[in-house]
């Protein structure tokens, strides 16, 4: 609108040949006033942006007021329109400032409220992160049953899959050999102590004999010589007695022995449990625990599957965030429909070279019936603000996104 304004003046100008220099001062001024076309933007219009073309509509309308002055009524109106609009320029110009800043300070306002959504959290709260990993039921209780000696199997007690207690008869071993040796140092401990027995008598013996010999010397009745011969003797009898008690204690100790390798032929449960594995069997031979163990000829296996964790392996890029506590939940690939809850007790002390994971041990809590070691399971820890509000709900309540799962009933 300037520029037609411009090019009229310009043109009425030409016309009249009546152009003072004033008028062409007037009228550069009135070009620099012009507004551009400016490039065609798809931002959406700010805020403030129908102020601003109200504001330059009003100029435009001031300019060509301002010509039009100029040409009819001379040179000192158009000064005074000049000042007026160079006034409400800079007001209506301050006035916008005022209301950006506004605007701004608002906009800062309504950013730091964290307003609510519908279902009523935070729609800037941060969303629950997890950790996923995968591993194998676990018994930490496991003995391996050896015969610590050799002998030839007469009865095996148990079948694989039965529950036994600590102590209870799981094989029978016979050993001829073991039976003989029990018989000779039985027969040796009883000839030891018949001797102690002798050696006894014979103490009593030397002591009344020097006690008699004692006497007889104070009455002049026995030569010294004699009397010492008589204590000589009781000196003798008492080294006899104190070996024959040795003889004694050694031939219990051989007895002791003997038993000790004959009861150790029935072979007993080491701890409670249930036999997860049995290689005994009738007839069969074995050696003894140490040959046994380097030949790996074991009789069975007992497993404590009272107390099964899970081993787990998670990235080693979370080992930051893994803490002795931190709860989750597991599911088994035996159970797919029925989670549990689930708690880190142990974390490995070192980190797996060449899978990059670390092992978790987990402790569990209601885990499905009919659960066995070597089963295959995946877990999902909460970590950061979600594993705080994990801990306050009841393990039930957990479901099984990771895995696409909820609990059952």
């Amino acid at each position: 609108m300037f520029e037609v304004a411009i090019s009229a003046g310009s043109a009425m100008f030409a016309g009249m040949n009546t152009t003072s220099e004033h008028d062409r001062d007037l009228a550069a001024k009135l070009r620099s006033l012009s507004i551009e076309p400016a490039a065609f933007k798809t931002e959406p219009p700010k805020p403030h942006a129908r102020r601003r073309l109200i504001t330059g509509a009003m100029l435009v309308l001031a300019a060509a007021a301002s010509l039009a002055a100029a040409l009819f009524y001379g040179p000192e109106t158009l000064q005074r329109i000049e000042t007026s609009l160079a006034g409400f320029s800079g007001r209506d110009l301050a006035i916008s400032a005022d209301g950006v800043e506004a605007r701004a300070r608002d906009g800062a306002a309504v950013e730091g409220v964290r307003t609510p959504t519908e279902g009523g959290a935070k729609s800037t709260a941060a969303l629950p992160r997890e950790v996923t990993g995968s591993g194998y039921v676990v018994a930490p209780d496991i003995a391996t049953v050896f015969s610590k000696y050799e002998g030839r199997i007469v009865a095996v007690e148990v079948e694989a899959g039965d529950s036994v207690v600590a102590g209870q008869v799981l094989v029978r071993l016979d050993d001829a050999g073991a039976r003989f040796a029990l018989r000779g140092a039985e027969i040796a401990g009883r000839a030891a102590a018949l001797a102690l027995e002798a050696r006894t008598i014979e103490l009593a013996q030397a002591r009344s004999s020097f006690a008699r010999s004692e006497r007889l010397a104070g009455r002049d009745a026995m030569s010294a010589q004699a009397l010492e011969e008589a204590r000589t003797a009781v000196d003798k009898a008492e080294n006899a007695a104190l070996q024959a008690r040795q003889d004694v204690e050694k031939a219990e100790l051989e007895i002791d022995k003997a038993r000790e390798q004959v009861e150790a032929l029935i072979v007993r449960a080491p701890i409670s449990g249930t036999v997860t594995r049995l290689d005994a069997h009738v007839g069969d031979t074995v050696l003894s625990r140490e040959d046994s163990v380097r030949e790996d000829e074991s009789l069975l296996t007992i497993t404590d599957t009272a107390s099964l964790v899970i081993d787990a392996d998670v990235a080693e890029a979370n080992i930051a965030l893994m803490r002795p506590g931190l709860s989750g939940e597991a599911v088994l690939d035996g159970f797919p429909g029925q989670p549990f809850a689930i708690a880190v007790s142990k974390i490995a002390p070192v980190v797996s070279r060449e899978k990059g994971t670390v092992t978790l041990r987990l402790s569990l809590t209601s885990p499905p019936p009919g659960m066995r070691p070597a089963m295959a399971a995946r877990i999902r820890l909460l970590v950061g603000e979600a594993a705080g509000v994990g801990a306050h709900h009841p393990p039930s309540s957990f479901e099984a996104p990771a895995f696409g799962l909820r609990t059952s009933g």
